[in-house]
């Protein structure tokens, strides 16, 4: 190879490419796995907070013995999350369950009763 006076060699510069898109690379999926498993414990705690309403539910109505809010905070706790409210209008109860993850909380609210109408 024969070098020209002022004209810089372009010899490694592929290595310089190909080291960026792997730093990028990991910096993308560095960020997407921790929003990820935040995305998973939001769908987790909305099917916490459903069973937790239909349990409470089906105290409210007489099908189950017990105490509705008691219950919700037991099945909440089976699908790893903490009940944070339970409100019980007649038949309807409406809960509200939160699950931490990554020192970020996250929440849900379902309510449950008999159909409408």
């Amino acid at each position: 190879m024969i070098a020209h006076p002022g004209v810089a060699s372009d010899r490694g510069s592929g290595t310089v490419l190909v080291v960026a898109l792997v730093a990028a690379t990991i910096v993308v999926a560095g960020t997407a796995l921790p929003l990820s498993q935040v995305v998973v414990a939001r769908v987790q705690a909305a099917g916490a907070a459903d069973a937790a309403a239909l349990a409470a539910a089906d105290v409210a109505s007489g099908r189950h013995p017990g105490y509705p809010c008691e219950l919700a905070a037991t099945v909440a706790a089976a699908n790893g999350a903490a009940l944070g409210a339970c409100e019980v209008d007649g038949l309807i109860v409406t809960v509200s369950v939160s699950r931490g993850i990554l020192g970020f909380t996250v929440g849900a609210r379902a309510t449950a009763g008999p159909p409408v109408g």
